[in-house]
């Protein structure tokens, strides 16, 4: 059982961290690109040096995402993971099939604002998802983890710093309409990306506070496969003394468990509240 339960983590894992790196390529591809929305990172700068060097958008990200993996290993070591090397080669590698599959001779449609808001949801969501698998796409967050090992800049400053000229480029290659959009970008997805990576983690904080501990506590443990934390506690008004059951779990057991503290005992007082991240054995690995 705790096998089969293992794998189908691994499983699920891995086809989560996929479904980031194919959304992100997606939404570079289909969007970014086409209308020369550059909002940082290795696809924006990959954008605006296209109309100098005669190779496709997709073939100069696969080869500064190279170029960055190379100074990942001379300048980190172990610090380039290997999730993140996936995730930099699939990712490249989708985007450049894209191309040969599905060639654009152009933006989609004719609406500018529509087509950026597809962009920042693509690759927002897609890199949140690889953020919270414990990866990256790698590019220019290779140069950020390399500036914070040498010098005194914050990885978050320097990522900040490194997409917010190449986006402002984007006013001097192009044109003030793709500057805008392109610094609009930039800014609408790192709200996304925060959003949907704490939305991933969250978890549900759950207190029970009841005269059925082991019924309850048996359930947590026999049927949802958890474990729980207990007290004696005594009441202020009644002076009557109870035991509280403290459980951390996703949002789907929560409910279940709402249900069935209330069943066991239906005196039960039921606190649920969230739990936006969560580090330990059974959740977030904390290293």
């Amino acid at each position: 059982m705790a096998d089969k339960k293992k794998i189908f983590e691994q499983v699920k894992y891995w086809t989560l961290l996929n479904a980031g790196a194919l959304a992100l390529a997606a939404g570079v591809y289909f969007f970014k690109s086409p209308n020369h929305f550059a909002t940082g990172g290795v696809s924006g700068l990959s954008i605006i040096l296209q109309p100098y060097i005669p190779l496709t958008q997709s073939q100069i990200l696969m080869i500064i995402n190279a170029l960055m993996l190379v100074l990942g290993f001379i300048f980190l070591g172990r610090g380039c993971t290997f999730k993140t090397i996936y995730c930099s080669v699939v990712y490249s590698l989708e985007n450049y099939l894209f191309e040969l599959l599905v060639p654009l001779a152009g933006p989609l449609t004719n609406q500018t604002f529509l087509e950026l808001v597809f962009a920042i949801l693509l690759t927002g969501v897609g890199s949140a998802i690889m953020f919270n698998c414990g990866a990256s796409s790698g590019g220019t967050d290779i140069v950020a983890l390399i500036l914070k090992k040498y010098t005194r800049l914050h990885v978050g400053r320097a990522l900040l710093i490194t997409d917010a000229l190449i986006a402002a480029s984007t006013f001097f290659i192009f044109d003030v309409e793709a500057g805008l959009f392109s610094m609009l970008g930039l800014f609408a997805k790192a709200f996304v990306i925060d959003g949907v990576i704490e939305d991933i983690g969250k978890s549900k904080y759950v207190t029970v506070i009841t005269n059925e501990v082991e019924k309850i506590g048996g359930y947590i443990i026999d049927t949802m496969h958890r474990d729980y934390t207990t007290y004696t506690a005594t009441g202020g008004y009644t002076g009557n003394e109870k035991h509280v059951l403290i459980v951390v779990c996703n949002r789907p057991e929560a409910v279940r468990l709402r249900a069935k503290a209330k069943q066991l005992d239906p005196a039960s007082f039921i606190i649920v509240s969230d739990a936006t991240e969560i580090l330990g054995k059974g959740f977030r690995d904390p290293g």
